[in-house]
């Protein structure tokens, strides 16, 4: 039998409920199965994933030439329909693997909303609807980033109402759309928390529980996490099935694949304007710049055709540090980070590479060789 078969998955989350939607008490799930990062069968090609050939050729259009650890171990239950519970370190390949898990289960066929995609910043939101267009461009899907805080309120509602494919949002923003009827349930057969315990360290859950009381309850959910604090655990045993859980041990994960160089500078600072941020992150994805300096929300986007990252400050926390870099360095391809550094950072350089096993170099005076 595979390890993902289907039998434990019920047709509805509330086989004895009349209801169609989900019943926080009844829908707490038995038992779960759970994989370490070895134990696990995986694909070794996303030619093994059964993908139609407008999703293959877009993954490959894209950049991405192999499946990363994280892709090779939950795109198969994914696929298969299962709750599944994805436990991995950022700069692993989580959101390339929400993306391709979503485009896979899309009917092109029908324009209502079928995939929800609930993210804990409106930045991720952004860059998680670019992602989903360029990967799923030769599908002709639709996809729109559902979020507080910018655009208006009046524009989301609306291209909401008019039907889109895939939504991706933060909770309040979705958990309104949802309440005004602009955003409709009833095709939605799927859901995804990315950053699930970014989600609810923000203080998310409430919406996400209210979000989840207006979902089919034979919804298939997919979490992906870097951590399970008790509070994403609640939401796991009340709302999940039978999940899978698919564990990506950090110290597995390196930075051999990306030489790094620090350069010592004296610090600058400036200001620029969101509208400002936007038309260079645009210039920058359809190549008409070589050039992106970004904060970190903007770093989890991933770009496999970056070949050389600089910090220009140099990232506070460890995960941070290869959330920035790591990503230039997956799919079997290399990339070089430079550290701008001052003297007082030196210590935090030094932890950096002690905390990953690694040799971050001076910057040699010649660089040509490098590159």
């Amino acid at each position: 039998m595979d390890d993902f078969s289907t039998e434990n998955k019920p047709s509805s989350a509330l086989e004895n409920d009349s209801s169609e939607n989900y019943n926080t008490s009844a829908c707490k799930h038995e038992s779960d199965e759970t994989f370490d990062d070895t134990s696990i069968n995986k694909i070794d090609t996303f030619d093994d994933l059964n993908l139609c050939e407008s999703l293959l050729r877009g993954i490959y259009a894209y950049g991405f030439e192999q499946p990363s650890r994280v892709q090779q171990r939950a795109m198969k239950p994914c696929n298969m329909g299962r709750d599944v519970i994805v436990q991995a370190q950022s700069g692993t390949g989580k959101t390339a693997s929400c993306v391709i898990a979503v485009l896979k289960q899309i009917d092109l066929s029908i324009k209502e909303c079928q995939a929800l995609v609930l993210v804990p910043a409106w930045e991720l939101a952004e860059s998680m609807r670019r992602l989903f267009s360029s990967v799923g461009e030769y599908m002709n899907i639709t996809c729109h980033a559902c979020i507080g805080g910018t655009g208006s309120i009046r524009d989301d509602l609306s291209r909401l109402e008019a039907g889109v494919q895939i939504v991706i949002g933060t909770p309040g923003r979705v958990n309104d759309a949802l309440n005004r009827s602009k955003l409709r349930s009833d095709n939605i057969k799927m859901l995804i928390l990315d950053e699930g315990d970014e989600l609810v360290s923000r203080g998310f859950e409430d919406q996400i529980y209210d979000v989840l009381q207006k979902l089919p309850s034979n919804i298939q959910m997919v979490i992906f996490t870097a951590t399970i604090p008790c509070e994403l655990e609640k939401i796991i045993t009340k709302f999940m099935t039978n999940p899978v859980r698919i564990l990506i041990e950090s110290n597995n994960f390196t930075l051999d694949h990306a030489r790094q160089f620090y350069v010592n500078i004296e610090r600058e600072h400036d200001n620029m304007s969101q509208q400002e941020r936007d038309t260079y992150l645009k210039k920058f994805q359809t190549r008409l710049s070589r050039l992106l300096i970004a904060t970190d929300p903007f770093a989890r986007i991933i770009f496999p055709y970056a070949e050389l990252f600089i910090n220009y400050d140099l990232p506070r926390s460890m995960e941070a540090y290869i959330n920035r870099i790591g990503h230039g360095g997956a799919y079997g391809r290399t990339a070089t980070a430079i550290n701008f550094i001052n003297d007082s950072e030196r210590q935090h350089l030094r932890d950096i590479e002690h905390f990953y096993s690694i040799r971050i170099k001076e910057l040699p005076a010649d660089i040509s060789e490098l590159f």
